[in-house]
């Protein structure tokens, strides 16, 4: 059997592997939640080691711990920062709630790696103690709500550069297919004339739009309540404590915080993560019509729409040769519904706190935080490896806008709307283009059959031909 050392905590004692830089409430956790076998997102690791960090220093400059003790504990946490002893954040995503665990697990870990840096033995827990000196004027309720907004905000930068890469690049296929013609459709039938690059560049604005409010919902996670203790009050902590923790997690983060207005409301209120979880699905939502668009167009090659060419990264069938999907756009199918699902999660947990706390934080956390990253991941990846190399079947644009019936509009404004309905149906039913068959039944001059059926024209503002009304009697 692997070495073991003895530790002692409230509830008894247990042995604990003796290499573990984690003790005995973490193993209790470990012990209790083999749930999913889910370890916590690095990021969610990263925010609370930031927030010990930050203790430390603040507790230093007030005299409150010394200052070998404060040192140690940020030599500890900077080498988990720098990447060191990752393995030793074991507990399960799902947990107790509010994450005293994962709490107690970051404590644990820092105590032990301090007391190493000062000469001493893992487990001793002298002359740092988990509780006394890392968890020092901090509650589990103070710290957590604080790394879930941490977290987020660090993961938000390249979430907001991933939608930028895709809305520059959706943008830049509407100028590049500003020229092909092609068949609008709405309810999936043929509809007026639009132009490709209208379609790539409506998209790209989409996208932008939503980066923008993404921006803006997560304004509402600048505002921190550490240092509200146990239920907002600031039990243990002193009066300069928010205010020095807030210039240490600003220095150590880079982000931009501030300090909390009411820490009780903090600590009480999910809103404001809700509100941020929120907005990206509101995006994603977006993001999967998207992706649906993209997969639409390019079906085929022989029996669908076929009007535009999506890059082949990967052979589509296993007993089909030849056969190439749209594997991109799927991908991102498939992490909207699940960024969808973890939305969900979060609505509903953010709704069950009670009184002055939510004990769901730590799967709310988890969601949000995965929901970032994979929405960021599954945007950039349809841009670089989809978007950027689509090309357009111009021919086929062609081919299916001279058939569609809806060019019949056009002529409304000189035949009437009943006039041209008739003329739509009869082109349907004998097979001919909505050209073919005004010529055909001298309807207008030649040179004005051509002014009006302009399909530039019909893609702008304006009514084509001049704007001459129904004829009296028409």
């Amino acid at each position: 059997m692997a070495p073991t050392r003895v530790e002692k905590d409230p509830l008894g004692e247990k042995a604990v592997p003796a290499d573990a830089l984690y003790g005995i409430q973490t193993l209790r956790a470990v012990e209790n939640f083999p749930i999913s076998g889910l370890r916590p997102l690095p990021a969610f690791v990263d925010a609370v080691i930031w927030i010990k960090k930050a203790a430390a220093l603040t507790h230093r400059d007030t005299g409150r711990l010394e200052a070998p003790l404060a040192d140690a504990i940020v030599r500890a946490a900077d080498e988990v920062l720098g990447g060191r002893h990752r393995d030793q954040f074991v507990v399960d995503v799902y947990q107790a709630g509010a994450g005293t665990s994962h709490n107690m697990n970051c404590n644990e870990v820092l105590a032990n790696r301090a007391n190493e840096l000062l000469g001493g033995a893992r487990g001793s827990y002298s002359p740092v103690h988990p509780n006394d000196h890392v968890n020092m004027a901090q509650s589990t309720n103070d710290v957590i709500p604080t790394a879930m907004r941490l977290a987020t905000l660090a993961q938000l930068p390249a979430c907001l550069a991933a939608l930028d890469l895709l809305a520059e690049t959706l943008l830049a296929k509407g100028v590049q297919f500003d020229h092909v013609m092609k068949s609008g459709r709405t309810h999936l039938q043929d509809a007026t004339p639009i132009r490709l690059g209208q379609e790539f560049a409506a998209w790209g604005r989409t996208v932008a739009r939503h980066r923008a409010k993404l921006a803006q919902a997560a304004e509402w996670l600048r505002d921190l309540g550490i240092g509200g203790t146990a239920v907002g009050t600031g039990l243990n902590a002193e009066p300069q404590y928010p205010a020095l923790m807030v210039r240490h997690l600003r220095a150590a983060t880079g982000l931009d915080l501030r300090v909390g207005e009411d820490r009780v409301q903090l600590m009480q209120s999910m809103g404001d993560i809700a509100t941020f979880s929120g907005a990206l699905r509101a995006y994603v939502l977006d993001l999967n019509k998207i992706a649906n668009d993209i997969r639409l167009l390019a079906s085929g090659p022989r029996t669908g729409l076929a009007e535009i060419v999506l890059p082949a990264v990967q052979p589509g069938s296993s007993i089909m040769p030849g056969k190439v999907n749209p594997s991109i756009a799927e991908m991102v199918n498939q992490v909207c519904y699940q960024a969808i699902g973890l939305d969900t999660t979060v609505a509903m947990a953010a709704e069950a706190g009670q009184l002055e706390l939510n004990v769901m934080m730590p799967v709310i956390t988890h969601n949000i935080v995965l929901g970032l990253t994979i929405v960021a991941n599954a945007s950039r990846v349809l841009a670089e490896r989809c978007v950027a190399g689509i090309e357009a079947d111009e021919a086929q644009c062609a081919y299916w806008l001279e058939r569609s019936p809806a060019l019949v509009t056009a002529l409304a404004p000189r035949i009437g709307y009943a006039e041209a309905a008739r003329l739509a149906k009869e082109a349907v039913a004998r097979g001919l283009t909505v050209k073919q068959l005004v010529a055909q039944k001298q309807l207008l001059p030649p040179a004005e059959l051509e002014e009006v059926l302009d399909l530039r024209a019909m893609t702008e503002l304006g009514v084509p031909g001049g704007g001459k009304g129904v004829p009296a009697g028409g």
